[in-house]
């Protein structure tokens, strides 16, 4: 009997390292798999970053005929689309994450909508840029005809719109269970001392959950950042600078996926090349950021 159950121990030993080791090359591949991108996205911008240098960043002239590069252009589009989309998002984010952390966290209802915050976050990206060409664009023309600005109907305002809608159910499940995570007796304490609901929320929830909300927005952004199919649909596809939110423009994203198929110089390819390197940077530290304040302030 006893060989028995020291065979069974071993084989269950056995697996349980199995599963281990299957478990760590996973984490280990995924890495490799994050360095690998970075350095290729880094090896192949080199030509861009020899030729041009940090000029790149602040030359407004785009003219691959002339070989004559500057992403100024394409870097505040996306800075103008993804921090304004960002401010258009962030007063909808909190409030639904409030309802649905504070006043609904169960039963039907609650179901009901984190059904449907669910459902946004899966519609495929070109789905948005469609609705936003056949609804959201006559809108946004009829209201800039009221303005007295040109009524392009596509621009940096419009894709702005579309990105927030997009960017709307991650910072809402982010900003929940930021929410939910608020102690129970603080909140107890404060209607045991006759605080309305109202005054709960705005003086211990949101004080108490501020940097989690922060890091949510953070992360909000990040994803804001790398969008590419809905915004090329309705941003104008321009090289100008933006002169406005009305106007068209380009975000570096869009640059990319109209033109990198068409690219056939050695530095124009380069220089495609290294604002994807750029974006990746910058949603990397933005994320880094975004996860450590979360982490930091689960901890407290």
């Amino acid at each position: 009997m006893i060989p028995a159950i020291s065979y069974k121990a071993k084989r269950i030993n056995f697996k349980e390292k199995a599963f281990k080791k299957t478990l760590a090359l996973s984490a280990i591949i995924v890495v490799v798999i994050l360095i690998a991108i970075f350095l290729t996205l880094l090896i192949n911008s080199f030509p861009s970053l020899k030729a041009i240098g940090f000029k790149f960043f602040y030359q407004t002239t785009w003219d691959p005929v002339s070989d004559r590069y500057g992403a100024l252009p394409f870097l505040v589009g996306t800075l103008l689309t993804s921090f304004l989309a960002l401010v258009i998002s962030t007063p909808f984010s909190i409030a639904v994450a409030i309802f649905l952390g504070e006043y609904y966290k169960k039963g039907p209802v609650a179901e009901i909508f984190k059904n449907i915050v669910d459902l946004l976050a899966g519609i495929p990206s070109v789905i948005y840029g469609f609705w936003g060409l056949f609804v959201l664009v006559p809108l946004v023309r009829e209201l800039e005809m009221k303005l007295h600005v040109p009524p392009y109907g596509v621009g940096i305002f419009t894709s702005s719109v579309i990105l927030a809608i997009m960017i709307l159910p991650f910072s809402v499940t982010l900003s929940r269970q930021v929410i939910s995570m608020v102690p129970s007796h603080l909140k107890e304490a404060a209607y045991s001392l006759g605080a309305t609901r109202h005054e709960v929320i705005t003086k211990i929830i949101i004080p108490y959950t501020k940097s989690g909300l922060f890091a949510g927005l953070l992360l909000a952004l990040g994803r804001a950042l790398g969008e590419t199919m809905a915004v090329t649909m309705l941003i104008g596809n321009t090289h100008d600078l933006p002169t406005g939110i009305f106007s068209p423009g380009n975000t570096m994203a869009s640059v990319i996926a109209n033109e990198f198929t068409e690219a056939t110089g050695r530095i124009y390819t380069s220089a495609l090349i290294e604002m994807g390197l750029f974006l990746f940077v910058v949603a990397t530290i933005i994320n880094i950021i975004g996860k450590q304040i979360i982490k930091r302030f689960t901890l407290e």
